[in-house]
């Protein structure tokens, strides 16, 4: 409509609808840096949700906002008022009583004097003790009944919500006999369950006779058992959380306020909650300090809050088997931290699930994991890295997206692409210019005619990296370059020679093979021993598997053997200082592979004497060669050694 104004400001209906999409990329490359940094996968994965996108509405700031609210929640008051307000309220109408007394001369008044001066100390059995008294006053009577009344409604009321403008009436006869058909109904509607019986139409005619009680309008009987259990559990918390002269008071005060037959009903109705939610915390006590008393409810609702965040705070710490942001509450979040930390959350799933529909994460019994979409991006990251010191290689070092001239013909065609270096299939070629020309002589050649010669890829250099897994690597800050090397050696291998076959080989007391995912995921072997020779013997069983292949093996470590193979029984014995039986096995895989003609390269990390002087004689007798780089250089010499050793080819 024309002449219409509008104003425009800040979104307040949830998460902004214009806000700009999470880059996901960045998240990949964010958990990747930690990784090639040393840092373990899992945690670096955990991580990126702990911290949040872009370093901000992570699940760390939502536990620091929980546990801080529960600091608050834990000096709220005294736990103690219900019983605090009795005494008072009966001390009140004691003294009006005796006011009354005393203006009279009758030995009945004198009667009455020598009952209330021998009540018990304890409020709730001089509170039990006066229940068939005849008052004489009647402000005594209000202040007597309102002990009774009022710790009635804060029960009642606690542990149903919705009742408490029903249970103000609670003191008439009438009133606390509609209650007490409720809690009947209540139970045995929660017994079916517990029997698993179909309880549905039992449930619907309990809301129909009682549904003006549960203002919360629960949509099943399981919806109802939670929203009682937690109050009821609240309830039992507070009476753990009493010594035990408070304890007793207490309870003593609540039977005596609510009679026998709501106490009864009230009794059953805990056990059949308990029963059905036996994991909330219902024999917890809390330490809760402050100067203001609290009322039966406030108490109650005090601990409740306090076990609300205790789980919310669980579910946000993933610290569990199988834990996923989906067990994190977004009500109970909401209810507790606000609107928009709920939206934190909700942007948090959006965040995973975006990772997992493109296809970066997955998720195993573990939590979640890189992808090998995700790998693949990690190692080429690794790469860009160890090439940015080194200067352009000869041709071959260019992007082989297949075999290239190199292969054998496999008889088959393919159409021509930009890059293509493959000869082309002339008689292909033709036809297909021919089917697309007019009939006649010359034939004209577009784009789209040509095809090339398929050639199947034949594997040219095998390659068996093995790499040190020992404490001392992560100890002394060698773990990220170690992994960044081998990463990019495996990215490199992959993606530019696809025709060689890499196995790497971590060792630590034993040695192990690793896919690319293991390898990103390994974590450093605690257990004392490097066992080279362990590594070395599945370095040859690699090499052995492709025997028309240039055989290399690469050794990065960072101490001398101190582990081998029982030739007995296969177990790893481990000793230092190094055993002459541990050098021993070790050179007679050194020999091995060097009799099958493999050049073997190690590069030493640290400045170890015993290791330098192990190293040397082992390339001496192998006629390979030892590296000592510096850790930011390790990477450059690994890759720089293979694209070295690949041309020799024999």
């Amino acid at each position: 409509m024309a002449g219409n104004r509008f104003r425009y400001g800040q979104w307040r209906g949830g998460p902004d609808p214009l806000a700009p999409p999470y880059d996901v990329r960045a998240a990949v490359d964010a958990v990747g840096a930690e990784v090639l940094a040393g840092g373990s996968l899992r945690e670096a994965l955990r991580d990126l949700l702990r911290r949040g996108p872009q370093g901000r509405g992570g699940l760390d700031d939502l536990a620091a906002r929980a546990r801080r609210l529960r600091r608050e929640a834990l000096r709220r008051g005294d736990l103690d008022g219900a019983v605090t307000r009795s005494r008072a309220l009966l001390d009140q109408a004691l003294a009006a009583e005796r006011d009354e007394l005393r203006g009279r001369d009758d030995d009945g008044a004198r009667f009455a004097e020598a009952v209330l001066d021998n009540l018990p100390r304890s409020t709730a059995r001089a509170v039990e003790e006066l229940a068939g008294y005849d008052w004489a006053s009647d402000e005594a009577r209000r202040s007597y009944q309102q002990i009774l009344d009022g710790l009635r409604d804060d029960v009642l009321g606690q542990r149903f919500a919705g009742l408490r403008d029903a249970v103000r009436a609670s003191a008439d006869p009438a009133a606390q006999q509609r209650l007490a058909e409720m809690m009947r109904d209540l139970n045995d509607l929660l017994a079916r369950h517990a029997r698993a019986e179909d309880t549905t139409d039992a449930f619907a005619e309990f809301m129909r006779r009682h549904g003006e009680f549960f203002p919360e309008q629960p949509k099943d009987v399981d919806e109802l058992v939670d929203v009682l259990a937690r109050r009821a559990a609240a309830g039992e918390r507070l009476m753990r959380s009493l010594s035990d002269r408070q304890r007793e008071e207490l309870a003593g005060l609540m039977r005596q306020s609510l009679g026998d037959r709501l106490a009864g009903e009230l009794s059953a109705l805990d056990a059949n909650l308990r029963a059905l939610r036996p994991d909330l915390a219902w024999g917890r006590g809390e330490r809760v300090r402050g100067d203001r008393p609290l009322g039966y409810g406030e108490a109650a609702g005090a601990l409740g809050e306090i076990a609300e965040l205790d789980e919310l705070l669980d579910a946000l710490d993933q610290d569990y088997p199988g834990a996923t942001l989906d067990d994190v509450d977004v009500d109970a979040v909401a209810r507790t931290l606000g609107r928009d930390a709920a939206d934190d959350v909700r942007r948090l799933r959006e965040l995973e699930q975006e990772l997992r529909r493109q296809g970066w994460v997955s998720r195993d019994a573990d939590g979640l994991t890189l992808s090998p979409k995700a790998l693949r991006r990690l190692g080429g990251t690794a790469l860009r890295r160890v090439f940015a010191d080194l200067t352009a290689g000869p041709r071959g070092q260019h992007d082989l997206r297949s075999a290239g001239a190199a292969g054998e013909v496999s008889g088959g065609s393919r159409p021509w692409e930009y890059g293509d270096e493959q000869p082309l299939d002339v008689v292909r070629t033709l036809t297909r210019a021919v089917r697309r020309a007019r009939p006649g002589v010359p034939v004209q050649l577009a784009v789209e005619d040509f095809e090339v010669v398929e050639t199947e890829r034949r594997a040219s250099a095998a390659v068996a990296l093995c790499v040190d897994l020992s404490y001392s690597m992560i100890s002394q800050g060698r773990w990220g370059p170690m992994k960044q090397t081998a990463l990019a050696l495996a990215h490199l291998m992959a993606t530019r020679f696809p025709q060689d076959a890499l196995q790497i080989i971590g060792f630590g007391r034993q040695a192990l093979p690793l896919s690319q995912h293991e390898l990103a995921a390994v974590e450093p072997d605690m257990e004392q021993g490097t066992n080279l020779q362990h590594a070395l013997r599945l370095a040859g069983r690699h090499l052995r598997r492709h025997p028309d292949a240039e055989p290399v093996v690469l050794v990065v470590t960072d101490g001398e053997p101190t582990a081998h193979l029982d030739p007995d029984d296969g177990e790893a014995l481990f000793h230092w200082p190094p055993l002459p039986e541990t050098i021993e096995a070790t050179i007679r895989e050194v020999d091995r592979l060097t009799r099958y003609g493999a050049t073997l390269n190690l590069f030493m990390l640290g400045e170890d004497e015993g290791l330098r002087r192990f190293v040397d004689a082992v390339a001496r007798r192998s006629r390979g060669r030892m590296f000592t780089p510096d850790l930011d250089d390790l990477g450059e010499y690994v890759v720089s050694d293979y694209l070295r050793a690949r041309h020799g080819r024999r």
